[in-house]
C-alpha cells in the first residue's frame, strides 16, 4: 500500500500547485514574515531566507519521504508568482486521512486563492489518492481561515478548548503568546458535491524529479 504522496502538480484555471523550489526562497521568506502569518502560526520570527531554504531542501522532502505529508507551492498560472503554500500533515495512510492547512501571501489575499488551492487539493486527495477524510484546524479568532473552510464545504465538528497558541505583537515590537481554541473542521468526499461549482475544474500532471 502506498505510504507516500507522489510527485504532483495540480492545475486550476488560475493556479498551479507544485513542489517548492530553490527559486521560491526570497518570496517564501517574505511571505512567512507577514504579521498575519506570524500571528496564527508557529514559524520562527524573523523567518530568514536560510530558514526558507532549509524548508525547501530539507524539511519538505523529508516529510514527504517519511509519508507524513506534502508541501506544495501555490503559484499564479500566468505570472508564476508564489502566492501561498498548501501543507498536508499528520497523514494516516491506514485511515486515509490527513490535515490540510494553507497560507496566502499578503500581496495575494482577497483573490480567493486559498479556497481555490484547498479545494483543488481536496479533489486530488479524494479522487486520485482515495482519501476518506481531510481535517482542518482554525484558531477561534481566525475568521479568514474559517471562511475558507466553509467555502470549500467543510463541516465544523467541534472545539478543542485552549489547544491553540496565537501570537500578539506588543507596542515594543515583541511577541506575546496567547492561548485560544481550535475549531476542528472535516471534509469528506460527499461534502465536495456542489462546493466547487464556481471554481475551475482541476487537472493533474506528474513531476518525475522531485526528491
Amino acid at each position: 500500500m502506498t505510504s507516500t504522496f507522489p510527485d504532483i502538480s495540480i492545475s486550476t484555471e488560475r493556479l498551479v500547485l507544485r513542489p517548492l523550489e530553490a527559486d521560491d526562497v526570497p518570496a517564501l521568506a517574505a511571505m512567512m514574515n507577514d504579521e498575519q502569518v506570524a500571528a496564527w502560526t508557529d514559524v520562527p520570527r524573523p523567518f530568514t531566507e536560510d530558514g526558507a531554504r532549509a524548508w525547501i531542501t530539507e524539511h519538505a522532502p523529508a516529510r514527504r519521504a517519511a509519508g507524513h505529508g506534502l508541501d506544495l507551492a501555490v503559484t499564479e498560472f500566468l505570472t508564476q508568482r508564489l502566492v501561498g503554500v498548501i501543507q498536508l500533515t499528520r497523514t494516516n495512510w491506514h485511515v486515509r486521512s490527513t490535515e490540510l492547512s494553507y497560507i496566502i501571501a499578503p500581496w495575494a489575499r482577497g483573490e480567493g486563492y486559498a479556497s481555490e488551492a484547498a479545494l483543488a487539493t481536496a479533489q486530488w486527495l479524494f479522487r486520485d489518492q482515495k482519501f476518506e477524510r481531510i481535517e482542518l484546524r482554525t484558531a477561534a479568532d481566525n475568521t479568514a481561515s474559517q471562511q475558507v473552510a466553509q467555502k470549500i464545504g467543510c463541516i465544523s465538528e467541534g472545539v478543542l478548548r485552549n489547544a491553540c497558541i496565537a501570537h500578539v505583537r506588543a507596542e515594543d515590537g515583541t511577541w506575546t503568546d496567547v492561548r485560544t481554541d481550535f475549531i476542528v473542521w472535516s471534509l469528506l468526499p460527499e461534502d465536495l458535491e456542489g462546493a466547487g461549482e464556481h471554481l475551475a475544474d482541476t487537472g493533474f500532471t506528474t513531476f518525475t524529479d522531485w526528491s
